[in-house]
């Protein structure tokens, strides 16, 4: 243990496709607080948010080179204790570069956070000292605290295990966070000092250029946390798993929010729109919400975007708010227009709720950028069956929207895991890239309807050839990569119409920020309100 407080050189890394990082930034800026020089590093193999990654759903990289495997090691190797933070998909990359820094230097201890350590603890205890298996804030707080004092304390911090002397210590869980204890959080750690890794050249200060080029001009950040649903495909079947009060939504004041993108702003004037990750956004009281709405328009006055709806909670009075405060843009899950595939998702609403809720967001669609809504592909359950009730779905959803398709993929420990496992269905495990859905006609079919509605004769003439992912089809990959980029393109010209570049990242939104373009279109918007 490097007890020296003065030398002691901790390094914070997040591993994922991009460098939103959200749970990541707030843990971190705690151990800024316990240690001012903890260094904070991205690995970044892909970006998230690239145009490109979208129409060629196969360019996802999960995976660094040797050589760049081997630079990463270096540098996380000269450091007294490393905390990696990665999702299921970066597993495989963390362990890689754990390996790599031990063989270098077997002295470095090792924090593994985020959510694949809580999803999946008793395999990642096997790469490092210790492990954060629940909320991290308030416990690396402690653990850091209490680890440089020196002694054994921190060894009986709660929401950790621990790896010993070939012995495993598996503590408590700690009671989540109260929102009152929310409130006291320092924000999240956002454009300060913090590192990138470039390929072929190594860690590099992450600037501007580097914001831009991932996240455009949004900043992303979450307000409210829990869920009240048990999706089987989801991580926060596990966390409810892990403690029952997870299905409480919990969130802090108001004032806090606002002064987090007031904070974010400061450093980043270009920021133009702020999309919520929250899960359930929308489930918020409508008291809160009204105070948010007022406190936004008057002090933030730049549009939003809320990611997290579910079409058993979506209301027209709350839609109506949210709208009038700054809400530009909506995503939510429907996954399927199947009943029996809902049922086994778990997921709590029908086709009847999904339309009435598309109906309500479609009914201010003359004031926002087209809905997105979200469906899972390549499931290997569904029957033709299935797969033709949710491409009925799709040609019934009120226009305009865009789709969302993602492929099946499988979080290990979860419930779907079990129920495929108990089916003895084998299905493509969560470090596969969910966004490379094959392209069948009816996976084309699904990114080409959203683009116009199909005339009855040709919708029914594509619908018999449709077949199940797990049958063997001929595949058109050409085909999909046009249909996805007419897709995009139109999304695209729709976001530009609203001056909303969430979704296009790079320079030439910053330019037309520069230039007072956006600017310019959110002070016309909020007169037209008026």
């Amino acid at each position: 243990m490097a007890a020296d407080n003065n030398t002691m050189r901790i390094i914070f890394v997040n591993i994922e496709n991009g460098i939103t990082a959200i749970g990541f930034r707030k843990v971190a800026a705690f151990a800024r607080l316990v240690h001012p020089q903890t260094e904070v590093c991205y690995v970044a193999p892909s970006n998230r948010y690239s145009p490109i990654n979208f129409i060629r759903s196969d360019k996802t990289n999960y995976d660094l080179s040797d050589q760049d495997l081997d630079k990463v090691a270096c540098y996380l190797a000269k450091a007294n204790m490393v905390c990696f933070s990665s999702m299921t998909p970066f597993a495989y990359l963390t362990e890689k570069i754990i390996v790599k820094i031990r063989s270098r230097n077997p002295n470095v201890y090792i924090v593994w956070g985020g959510i694949h350590p809580i999803v999946n603890p008793d395999k990642a205890i096997l790469y490092a000292n210790a492990i954060c298996i629940g909320e991290g804030e308030l416990a690396f707080s402690e653990f850091l605290s209490a680890y440089k004092k020196g002694g054994d304390d921190y060894l009986k911090t709660r929401n950790f295990w621990f790896n010993t002397n070939n012995s495993l210590i598996k503590n408590e869980f700690r009671p989540l966070l109260t929102p009152k204890e929310m409130e006291t959080l320092p924000h999240n750690l956002y454009a300060q000092n913090e590192l990138i890794f470039v390929e072929g050249q190594g860690f590099m200060p992450i600037d501007q250029s580097v914001y831009i080029r991932f996240i455009g001009l949004a900043y992303h950040t979450i307000w409210s946390v829990g869920c009240p649903f048990r999706c089987v495909y989801c991580s926060n079947s596990k966390f409810i798993e892990n403690d029952k009060t997870y299905s409480k939504l919990r969130f802090p004041s108001v004032d806090y929010i606002i002064n987090e993108i007031k904070h974010a702003i400061k450093k980043q004037p270009y920021i133009s729109v702020v999309i919520f990750h929250d899960d359930s956004f929308i489930a918020i009281d409508l008291k809160t919400l009204t105070e948010f709405s007022d406190k936004w328009r008057k002090e933030i006055k730049i549009p939003f975007c809320v990611q997290g709806l579910n079409p058993n909670l979506v209301r027209h009075d709350k839609m109506d708010l949210l709208v009038r405060g700054g809400m530009n843009r909506v995503r939510m899950g429907i996954q399927s227009g199947s009943d029996r595939i809902l049922n086994f998702y778990r997921r709590p609403h029908n086709n009847e709720i999904t339309l009435k809720s598309a109906s309500i967001i479609n009914a201010f669609s003359k004031r926002m950028i087209l809905p997105a809504y979200d469906f899972i592909l390549d499931n290997p359950v569904e029957t033709k069956d299935d797969i033709e009730k949710t491409l009925r779905l799709l040609q019934k959803l009120p226009r305009p929207y865009t789709i969302n398709g993602f492929s099946l993929r499988v979080i290990p420990n979860t419930e779907l895991a079990v129920k495929l496992s108990s089916l003895g269905v084998v299905a493509k495990d969560i470090k596969d890239d969910y966004t490379e859905t094959k392209p069948t006609i009816a996976n084309i079919l699904v990114f080409a309807i959203p683009i116009v509605r199909l005339p009855d004769k040709i919708f029914n003439y594509f619908l018999k050839k449709v077949k199940p992912s797990c049958e063997e089809q001929k595949c058109y990959k050409n085909l999909m990569i046009i249909i996805k980029a007419i897709l995009y393109l139109k999304r695209g010209i729709i976001h530009l119409k609203h001056m909303d570049f969430s979704v296009m990242p790079g320079k030439p939104s910053w330019i037309f920020w520069r230039l007072g373009v956006i600017r310019l279109h959110h002070a016309l918007a909020e007169k037209n309100k008026k």
